[in-house]
């Protein structure tokens, strides 16, 4: 699976909050479950964080650990 790096716009918006991305600390974002599509960005971590617990991204993806087994993944 190859992608195609690229610099965003110098104007690109974060997909959260709408901030210039490089007015940040911006971080790229592809779905490669899904053809790695094109890329989002957001313009810090916190964002990223708010968009997946509000849009419910990790629900059924985790890994549970459970103390008491001893095969875990």
């Amino acid at each position: 699976m190859s992608t195609t790096v690229a610099i965003p716009d110098a104007d690109e918006l974060c997909v959260y909050c709408e901030s210039r991305i490089f007015d940040h600390d911006p971080i790229c974002v592809r779905d490669c479950d899904n053809d790695c599509g094109s890329p989002e960005y957001f313009c810090n971590y916190a964002c990223l964080s708010a968009y997946i617990e509000e849009n419910s991204l990790t629900t059924g993806n985790a890994c549970v650990w459970n103390p008491d087994e001893s095969n875990c993944c």
